[in-house]
């Protein structure tokens, strides 16, 4: 067996069936984020630097205030640069170096590229403090022209689904192997937001209709570590930490099945281990007797019987 076979050797055989599922959940619904909805490598460019350090919930507003001063490439590199530098700490968008770059930057695409952006990973490296990971987002999502996106999320949801070992070399194989050929722009949106929405540190899987449950050996093993989530440890005094979880959880939910609830407590919750249904009954048993939940037998609407847990009001 080659080495590009063992490394993908942990994926499923039925990967256009994989990868036609999370292609179909990420077209019905993401999050809406002007950047998307362009394909203009300059308006792509700022919204990458600009989210290295930014929620992206606060980059919305930062971006389409620099475009709205300027929008374009040839209007940013005839800028002075203390006024985009101003511009940055006036939004709080990180690093001042960060501003600099982009501004240098653009004169190198209107002073080498005659103003046209370069269209490949390697030749958009050439521009100033373009990195690997910016060079390839902006090729994808501009150009359609980029290799697989592997970021802290999508390594999440390679380790989980499928098992990929902690490798930087295993994920990028994995990666590379799952991505549709030429189709990087809609693939790398769709993997990010797997991991940004359904496959976070807390897994949602059910809530965020996650594409891959079927597929994923986190789902079904209830092991849901990851790189960037360690196994929680067993302490003294830990009750009283998933006691607040639950509370914290029910009150977002209102209600929920126990089957439900438990992975949204702890991430190794599993149904028939250690942390599973018993430690959870034995939290809201402790919770109920301090007149805090409920939790009975209820009917759902498939006319099944499962535990339901409910604040009491």
């Amino acid at each position: 067996m080659s080495d590009a076979d063992e490394r993908d050797s942990s994926l499923p055989d039925n990967r256009p069936e994989i990868r036609t599922a999370l292609i179909s959940w990420y077209e019905a619904d993401h999050r809406r984020f002007p950047w998307r909805e362009t394909d203009d490598a300059y308006e792509i460019l700022i919204s990458e630097v600009m989210s290295q350090q930014t929620q992206l919930g606060r980059v919305v507003e930062a971006w389409e205030a620099f475009l709205d001063r300027w929008p374009t490439a040839e209007e940013l590199a005839a800028a002075d640069r203390a006024d985009v530098v101003g511009f940055w700490t006036t939004h709080s968008l990180g690093y001042n170096n960060r501003a600099k770059y982009l501004h240098e930057a653009a004169r190198q695409v209107v002073e080498e590229y005659d103003g046209d952006f370069p269209t490949t990973p390697a030749e958009l490296k050439n521009l100033m403090g373009v990195g690997p990971y910016t060079a390839n987002a902006v090729a994808s999502f501009a150009f359609n022209n980029g290799d697989a996106v592997v970021d802290t999320n999508v390594k999440r949801v390679l380790h989980r689904a499928f098992d990929v070992p902690d490798d930087d070399a295993e994920f990028e194989a994995a990666a590379t192997e799952l991505m549709p050929e030429g189709e990087s722009r809609v693939w790398n949106n769709a993997i990010m937001e797997l991991g940004g929405v359904a496959c976070e540190k807390s897994p949602k899987c059910e809530s965020a209709g996650c594409p891959w449950r079927e597929w994923c050996h986190a789902y079904e093993t209830g092991d849901f570590t990851a790189p960037d989530v360690p196994t929680q440890p067993s302490f003294e005094g830990s009750r009283r930490q998933f006691r607040g979880r639950v509370i914290s959880t029910l009150k977002e939910y209102d209600e929920l099945p126990l089957s439900k609830l438990g992975p949204r407590v702890r991430v190794d919750y599993s149904s028939d281990g250690q942390y599973g249904r018993k430690w959870l009954e034995g939290i809201l048993s402790d919770l109920e007797r301090d007149g805090l939940v409920e939790f009975a037998a209820d009917e759902n609407a498939n006319g099944e019987t499962e535990t339901v847990a409910r604040l009491r009001r």
